[in-house]
């Protein structure tokens, strides 16, 4: 990753804690899910001791699932092992300033072992390496998230309580690019929008969706790890800032029946000049460097194999249906939107979209993935098939995964994973899925219950 200045210096971050402005600072870092996770430091204390020395965290938050229950199967932590440490360091091109609380400063840690050794199975790890593989052929990705979420009217903990039944969403119908249903919720939109550009993110837009209540606010790209950490800052801020507003949001990726959160994803290379590697001529600025055609062709053949990193959960599946904009069929296209990939743009502006993360995703693992798999394209040197120009959902191709079940078997069973990530890195998030999939097949849900309550 190039030089950059932080949204906060060091230098800066005493001088606030000095005046008394910064009296807070979070060192966090993306667990399995992308959630943060870490602890809240007296600013002073911060910056005598952790700043130099990092700070430790247990090392069952990579081993745990959604509801922090400790779990087996996990290599790397377990009763057996003790559930020990595993040392924080902070990221200081992170440190910024977080306008959504008073007098607070934040980080992102990277997480390594006692000896020094990075913690391979880590996500930010994980997509470090894999842009390492990049750089060593001068590439850099440029990455673009979009996350989209519906807010409800009712509280988090009025949500909980209800179940999350029957809530009452921001808006009653469909405000998809609708500037009136947009103005209804304009003031938790704007101080969103307004706190993350305090905070160092560069806002672009915000705009209604399909579903009732459904959002989405974008951010303008950067590189891949400087974009997944203010996805995770984001995704943090957001929900923390609907909770002060006394309203609720999620980005689950299929909350109801009617259209889900989606999170596509953009990526471009940059060369070691600056440019745009995967544009082709001067003469044809539509057209595809071989670079490009060698990295979507890898995107294709891994795609399958990869949806673990895209779709990570059982409800991600949800969202797969025909003629919902969700994908069905692992295609591309030029500006397709029924394709998983979508290619779009033109000269110094060409990438390509992948459509099947929901707002559920792990940023840095699906963005690794997106790596590894056009890695994996340009090694092997892939021709990329006849483009989509028609309707992909009804079109003879292969279908994405439809379960994570699927997925994860796909994911477990590929040479292509084994060899970008290693054993250690498919088998820790071969049991993420099975401990899921465990879970969701013991529990009774509403569904069975309506069926079979009286019926059966």
């Amino acid at each position: 990753m190039a030089d950059r200045t932080p949204p906060l210096t060091v230098q800066e971050l005493t001088a606030l804690v000095a005046g008394g402005e910064i009296d807070t600072v979070v060192l966090a870092f993306p667990d399995m899910q992308g959630r943060l996770q870490g602890k809240r430091f007296a600013a002073r204390f911060f910056l005598d001791e952790v700043l130099e020395h990092g700070t430790e965290g247990c090392n069952y938050l990579l081993a745990v699932d959604p509801e922090m229950n400790t779990v087996d199967g996990y290599e790397m932590s377990s009763w057996d092992r003790g559930y020990g440490d595993f040392a924080m360091h902070a990221d200081l091109t992170t440190l910024r300033r977080v306008p959504w609380n008073d007098g607070t400063a934040m980080l992102i840690a990277d997480l390594a072992w006692s000896d020094g050794s990075p913690v391979v199975a880590a996500p930010r790890q994980i997509l470090r390496r894999q842009l390492e593989r990049l750089a060593e052929l001068g590439y850099t990705a440029h990455v673009g998230t979009e996350l989209e979420f519906i807010v409800f009217k009712d509280t988090y903990e009025q949500a909980w309580d209800a179940g999350y039944k029957n809530l009452t969403p921001a808006n009653q119908y469909n405000i998809d690019y609708s500037v009136l249903g947009t103005g209804r919720i304009e003031p938790l939109l704007r101080r969103i929008r307004n706190d993350m550009t305090a905070a160092g993110l560069v806002v672009e837009s915000a705009k209604g969706e399909c579903n009732p209540g459904q959002h989405e606010i974008v951010f303008r790209y950067d590189e891949a790890l400087v974009t997944c950490d203010q996805h995770a800052i984001y995704k943090t801020g957001a929900k923390e800032i609907a909770a002060q507003e006394g309203v609720s949001l999620t980005f689950m990726a299929k909350f109801n029946e009617r259209e889900g959160n989606s999170c596509h994803i953009h990526l471009s290379l940059q060369d070691a000049d600056g440019d745009n590697a995967m544009r082709g001529s001067q003469d044809d600025p539509g057209g595809m460097s071989p670079v490009m055609r060698h990295f979507l062709a890898g995107q294709l053949a891994a795609l399958r194999e990869f949806s673990l990193l895209y779709a990570p959960h059982i409800n991600s599946y949800k969202r797969f249906v025909p003629g919902s904009f969700a994908p069905t069929a692992a295609a591309w296209g030029y500006d397709n939107r029924t394709c998983a990939l979508r290619v779009v743009g033109h000269g110094r502006s060409l990438r390509f979209e992948n459509r099947l993360p929901g707002g559920d995703v792990n940023p840095y693992l699906a963005v690794a993935g997106l790596v590894a798999a056009g890695l994996y394209g340009i090694e092997q040197q892939l021709e990329l098939p006849e483009e989509c120009t028609g309707n992909a959902y009804t079109g003879d191709y292969e279908h994405v995964p439809t379960t994570l079940r699927e997925a994860a078997e796909l994911w477990e069973n590929s040479a292509i994973a084994k060899a970008a990530f290693g054993d250690e890195v498919v088998a820790h998030y071969r049991n993420m899925a099975r401990v899921e999939l465990e879970a969701f097949d013991s529990a009774v849900t509403d569904w069975e219950l309506r069926r079979s309550f009286e019926r059966m």
